[in-house]
């Protein structure tokens, strides 16, 4: 009884390869295979085929040529090369138009006037008429004038309370020649004083500013607590630099006439909290 091949069998049978020449039928080639055989070759033959495309993506350009999607540099670069197209394209149509005004002057004809392209952006419009509204002009007004109440009469009250702790020397002793006056935009009180008089800080504090200009001449300022700056104007000598930290009622500079605005030997004093200009007078007594 013959025995029936099992599944098994059917791969590890072994079959023989034979390569003839057709002219004589002799035998030149021959080679022993089998499924299993022939299953490992494609397999590794496969592999090899695989890692060596992937090796000439890796090491060669071919990368390049492969499809991206989100690369932010790639798109950085096509950026970057438009920019640069764009530019030379500007530069090529000005030395397009200096070639054709070198014409221009050997065949004698007038120069053209180079004309650069513009957008909407920069389109002048001549024709435009604006009209003041009557409300618009109300509102300003009541605007303008609630705003000076607020500094003359508000924040007075609210400086009062924030400042009440502090203790101010006087910068100066001597005769008050001109008043605070919001109005007339006089930020400050003018105190006449004997010559060589030094100048005192009203508190302790850092000099923030230490120059000179020439409508006020040698100025020194001076940042206390509390969002208070203290200003001396026209001195005649300063005697502390930016950056120092003085005492009350420590001498800061001497008494002057310099500036253009300066009439007489006299300190121009002021005092500015959270950014608005205080009558002295409310806090010192001169």
């Amino acid at each position: 009884m013959k025995k029936k091949n099992t599944q098994g069998d059917k791969v590890t049978n072994r079959y023989k390869l034979s390569v003839f020449n057709e002219a004589t039928f002799k035998e030149s080639f021959t080679m022993q295979l089998s499924k299993v055989n022939v299953f490992i070759f494609l397999g590794t033959l496969f592999l090899l085929v695989t890692a060596l495309v992937i090796a000439l993506f890796i090491v060669t350009p071919l990368n390049d040529f492969l499809p991206r999607y989100n690369d932010a540099s790639i798109r950085l670069k096509i950026i970057e090369t438009t920019i640069k197209i764009d530019s030379l394209e500007k530069e090529l149509n000005k030395r397009d138009f200096y070639f054709q005004n070198i014409k221009n002057v050997m065949e004698g004809k007038d120069l053209s006037e180079y004309v650069t392209n513009t957008d909407t952006t920069t389109v002048k419009y001549n024709d435009l008429k604006f009209t003041k509204s009557i409300h618009d002009s109300i509102l300003r007004t009541l605007i303008e004038t609630e705003e000076k109440n607020s500094l003359d009469v508000v924040n007075k009250k609210k400086n009062d309370g924030e400042l009440k702790h502090l203790t101010f020397y006087a910068p100066v002793r001597g005769l008050i020649t001109s008043k605070f006056d919001y109005k007339l935009k006089h930020y400050g009180t003018d105190v006449v004083a004997a010559e060589d008089e030094p100048i005192l800080s009203v508190l302790d504090g850092t000099v923030i500013i230490a120059s000179w200009s020439l409508e006020t001449g040698y100025v020194i300022q001076i940042q206390h607590e509390s969002n208070l700056i203290s200003v001396y104007k026209h001195n005649s000598v300063l005697l502390k630099k930016e950056g120092d930290f003085v005492k009350a009622g420590e001498s800061i500079a001497i008494i002057g006439n310099s500036g253009e605005l300066s009439t007489g030997p006299h300190l121009h004093f002021e005092l500015w909290h959270n950014g608005i200009p205080l009558d002295p007078e409310n806090y010192i007594n001169f």
